[in-house]
């Protein structure tokens, strides 16, 4: 692993880019723009780093409010939201899939729509359809529920590949075409789908396509018999997302993602997210490795991973800790690793392991 004492060596070092010309525009933020100069613009990255974590606190601690014993999944939840990604949650039956989904939605006051994913669910169900107004005599598009900031699609496996294909659009290109019409998606939007790997009776995996634009997947795990107490008591009489009420706005969500794109990341991280990426394509237990979609998604989330720890650097530590939540659902092991029963998630780990971690200041 990377020297976290050695962070400082890994921050900008030159002068930064006026903040008219970093993503987000000037006065971006939570606190208003900083000030001209290296110092001014340290100082106000500061501010809004101490902005984020107040906000994502906020959200953290509502969520953890419903999910017992789970602050890794909450936090790489919250971590896919401020990357800009969509999270795919895969586990066995009633581990709390829905529920976390369920709850980092109602956390924040924006639009949300929940699709359960059925053999009999058409594209159109999620997208829209334009339906002839005879009133008017024209047709008229009816929005799906899509067309919200945060959609959770339950069981999406168990839809079939047409209606899957529905999210490509919307997932990649936040829009959504429907006769020749192209209709933009308002951020932020963020797609949480669920699947059960253990129930595969009338189920269609999803295509790797699919699945390479979700950013992470993570899986929940049976809680600790601790936790698993505090459950009873906290679920027995009735459900915690009764009683959760949003703790943050959509506007602030769009203003963490702008703190999140100017988290600075040194050259010799971007390469090694690039190298760890590479070496997966050459793989010899792997059929399939990671696209260069991936490598994307990888510096994204490690910005926002950083920038939740209130840094306004990315240290390698961070591409590590992502490497399979990011990685492992993209790749297909060969014929001879599925004998051996080597997952994807080994591979990366190995990997983790195998490749050198840059040194500081190069």
């Amino acid at each position: 692993m990377a020297v976290g004492t050695h962070g400082e060596s890994f921050m900008e070092t030159d002068p930064p880019a006026p903040r008219s010309a970093r993503p987000g525009g000037a006065g971006g933020g939570l606190d208003g723009g900083a000030a001209n100069g290296s110092a001014g613009a340290r100082e106000g990255s500061g501010r809004d780093l101490a902005g984020l974590a107040r906000v994502a606190g906020r959200i953290r601690d509502a969520v953890e409010s419903v999910i017992e014993g789970k602050p890794k999944a909450v936090r790489l939840a919250l971590t896919v939201l401020l990357a800009e990604g969509h999270l795919l949650i895969e586990d066995v039956p009633g581990v709390g899939k829905t529920m976390l989904a369920k709850a980092l939605a109602r956390s924040v006051d924006c639009s949300v729509r929940r699709v359960q994913f059925t053999p009999d669910l058409l594209p159109s169900d999620i997208t829209g359809v334009s339906a002839y107004n005879q009133e008017l005599r024209e047709f008229e598009f009816k929005p799906g529920p899509v067309f919200a900031n945060i959609v959770v699609g339950d069981e999406i496996n168990r839809a079939s590949p047409k209606t899957q294909s529905a999210l490509l659009e919307c997932m990649e290109e936040r829009q959504v075409t429907v006769d020749g019409t192209t209709y933009a998606l308002e951020p932020p939007f963020m797609v949480i789908s669920t699947q059960n790997p253990v129930e595969m009776e009338g189920t269609y995996p999803l295509p790797e396509a699919q699945r390479d634009r979700f950013t992470a997947r993570i899986s929940m795990g049976y809680p600790d018999p601790a936790a698993e107490l505090e459950m009873l008591d906290a679920h027995g009489g009735s459900s915690p997302l009764d009683r959760l009420t949003p703790v943050a706005h959509a506007s602030d969500v769009r203003d963490l993602i702008e703190v999140v794109r100017r988290q600075h990341v040194a050259a010799s991280v971007r390469q090694y997210a690039i190298d760890l990426v590479t070496a997966t394509r050459k793989h010899p237990e792997l059929r399939l490795g990671a696209s260069p979609r991936a490598t994307l998604h990888l510096v994204r989330a490690a910005r926002a991973w950083a920038a939740l720890d209130e840094r306004d650097y990315v240290l390698p530590d961070d591409v590590q800790e992502l490497a399979v939540p990011v990685l492992a659902h993209r790749l297909l092991p060969t014929a001879e690793a599925q004998v051996e029963r080597r997952r994807p998630e080994q591979v990366v780990a190995d990997l983790v392991r195998r490749l050198p971690v840059p040194s500081p200041g190069k």
